[in-house]
């Protein structure tokens, strides 16, 4: 019994160690990769949502934070986030037989470059973006807005951070 925990204990070891760069949360950084850093995206989008901008940078900085051991830096950095917010829209998605919103939808999206100094084979030029549906009764203001756009945002970030460091 005392040689079947040894024994799994050295293989869980060799397995963890094994890993390299690699983490739980499926993000792989290249060997060197220390730094990062998240340029202002400025906010193009035809309606603009003021303060968007800020919230967006702050919400991708953040989770880059929390979901890598990466350090968060204004300029210089090893891996490059930059773009802008190219849609925020508020659109009927149904109709009621009088002819009025049966339901809404809130559409945020942003347009992200990523720059890896230690693969630029692994650069990445895309558009990503999110909605949420909301009752066709209710103003989007105030708590509800701020909701939705949490919602939104943390789901644009999180498909940002896996199509950039994670690969999916």
């Amino acid at each position: 019994m005392k040689y079947f925990k040894i024994s799994a204990l050295l293989f869980s070891l060799s397995v963890l160690t094994g890993c390299g760069n690699y983490g739980f949360t499926g993000i792989s950084l290249p060997a060197g990769t220390t730094t990062y850093q998240v340029n202002y995206f400025q906010n193009d989008a035809p309606l603009v949502e003021p303060g968007l901008e800020r919230t967006f940078t702050n919400a991708l900085a953040d989770l880059i934070q929390n979901q890598t051991s990466l350090q968060l830096v204004t300029s210089g950095g090893d891996i490059t986030y930059e773009g802008e917010i190219t849609e925020y829209r508020i659109s009927p998605t149904t109709a009621t037989a009088d002819i009025t919103a049966a339901q809404n939808r809130l559409t945020i999206g942003v347009r992200v470059r990523f720059y890896d100094k230690n693969n630029p084979d692994g650069d990445v030029n895309q558009t990503f973006s999110f909605f949420y549906d909301y009752p066709g009764n209710v103003q989007l203001v105030g708590a509800q807005k701020d909701a939705a756009i949490s919602e939104i945002l943390e789901r644009i970030t999180q498909d940002i951070l896996n199509a950039t460091l994670g690969k999916w």
